[in-house]
């Protein structure tokens, strides 16, 4: 998948869009991705600075782990690694040749003299057996390059949810520095109240130990955002220090329907091709006896005519009139064949592969029906963590609600003299009760985001779906506004 990485940097008042096309890949072929985005990379920072850091969106980041990581570029190794198996297979019908020499002095009688060079060469013309091994060279080709996109739906869904990730701890440390503060504001405000002699020592003591959680709070949370940053940054192969993510999610609705196609994802696609792969293997090794192997010879040797071996040879085959027989140049030309009748090895040899290939066919229908029951189950957990944050959102909803009449009761009072007045210190409580439920919808929707990518990982769909565009929103939003009321 190539995407174009759109960056803005903030400039004063300003936001200048720095846009650049990302290099296209072949699928199989091994890009020179490390030294481009190293250097496109290195350009970010260097143009951006630390003060003004890139931002990098979901399709841009998932983009960049696929050009970066080992992964994808070990299984692109297997697909060449693959086809250079099948052209072994048809290079067999192509002829071969070699050339030598055996230069020396020969001793008593040899029927061949020392040669000053030699040619040998020949090719399979005929097999039983080779049809099948080229056609389970060819389904290895198809299960390795279905293993590589299975290995780029895996390293897009690492990516994806290290985004995700990031994005999230993002927003939960700044609800979680907010708690912090109005729990400080809190811890003022029941000190002031204890000197008027309005609260007790205890609720002092109790919001210097809410304070005190939701620093240690703090630290965690900004623990695990430098930790996310750090293994996105390692997955795309960006410095960290200048690694920012815009935090938008796609809003295309996800795929009702299963992908189009006998297998369930690449990787189901890839053990069927397997299994085919070995089926066809054990086939040609089946065809090894009572099957002829036709093959062409050819043989060429010039023979050192300056050695004394040659010339004890040229005496030897004298003719009558004195002529010699013997010629400096020989030449054979001929077809070989083969009727293996009996080989006790290549037989067990052919039951072994054969045994070998059902397994692997079983392997494969195990791994289909596992794949489609995971898939089942996470269309309906999609479902319920959909409800999860739609509950969550509308909590925080009427949360942020209260929070607004209580700061107007503040300012304007109940309306009933008698009851109950608000007061300052319940106005901090009520934002930190609110910020908890602004956290609550940020975890609901994370899961659900999460369960999300995972169910199109399973589809083998995410990479085409995060190149897809935007269209209704399939999840709640977690663009929940920070408390209006102000302090």
């Amino acid at each position: 998948m190539a995407t174009d990485v759109t960056m803005d940097v903030t400039t004063g008042q300003k936001r200048i869009p720095l846009c650049m096309s990302l290099p296209r890949t072949d699928r199989y072929n091994r890009p020179l991705a490390p030294l481009r985005t190293a250097l496109i990379a290195f350009a970010i920072a260097a143009a951006c600075g630390a003060a003004a850091p890139a931002q990098i969106s979901l399709a841009s980041a998932v983009d960049l782990a696929l050009r970066n990581n080992p992964r994808v570029l070990g299984a692109q190794d297997d697909v060449r690694r693959a086809r250079a198996q099948l052209a072994q297979t048809h290079d067999a019908y192509i002829p071969n040749g070699s050339f030598g020499s055996n230069v020396g002095q020969a001793y008593g009688y040899l029927p061949y003299p020392p040669t000053l060079f030699s040619g040998t060469g020949g090719s399979l013309i005929f097999s039983a057996s080779q049809s099948g091994y080229i056609l389970s060279a060819r389904e290895g080709l198809k299960a390795a390059e279905m293993s590589l996109l299975d290995v780029q739906e895996t390293v897009a869904q690492d990516a994806a949810l290290a985004f995700l990730a990031l994005d999230h701890d993002r927003r939960r440390a700044e609800a979680i520095h907010q708690q912090l503060d109005d729990s400080n504001t809190l811890v003022t405000i029941s000190q002031q109240r204890l000197d008027a002699g309005q609260d007790s020592g205890i609720d002092v003591i109790q919001a210097k130990i809410t304070a005190a959680q939701f620093k240690l709070a703090a630290l965690r949370s900004d623990d695990d955002l430098d930790n996310d940053r750090d293994h996105l940054a390692r997955l795309i192969g960006v410095p960290a220090p200048s690694l920012t993510i815009d935090g938008t999610f796609p809003d295309t609705a996800l795929p009702s329907a299963p992908p189009p196609g006998p297998y369930a994802n690449a990787a189901i696609a890839s053990a069927f091709f397997n299994a085919q792969a070995k089926q066809a293997q054990a086939k040609g090794d089946s065809k090894v006896r009572f099957w002829p192997n036709v093959n062409l010879a050819v043989n060429y040797q010039r023979y050192a005519t300056f050695t004394d071996s040659f010339k004890n040879l040229e005496n030897i085959y004298k003719g009558n009139n004195g002529q010699t027989l013997l010629t400096a140049n020989s030449f054979a030309i001929g077809i070989q064949v083969n009727l293996p009748l009996f080989d006790k090895t290549r037989s067990d040899k052919a039951n072994e592969s054969a045994a070998e290939a059902a397994h692997a066919l079983h392997d494969a229908q195990n791994a289909e029906i596992d794949a489609q029951d995971g898939q089942s189950k996470a269309r309906h957990a999609i479902a319920e963590l959909e409800a999860q944050a739609d509950v969550a959102t509308l909590e925080q909803q009427l949360s942020q609600q209260q929070l607004d009449v209580l700061h107007q009761q503040l300012q304007l009072g109940t309306g009933n003299p008698n009851g109950p007045q608000m007061t300052p210190k319940d106005e901090q409580k009520a934002r930190i009760d609110e910020r908890d439920k602004f956290i609550a919808v940020l975890d609901a929707t994370f899961q659900f985001r999460q369960a999300e990518v995972q169910l199109l990982r399973q589809t083998g769909q995410l990479i085409t779906w995060l190149g897809a565009g935007n269209t209704a929103p399939a999840a709640p939003s977690t663009e929940v506004q920070a408390p209006s009321a102000a302090h």
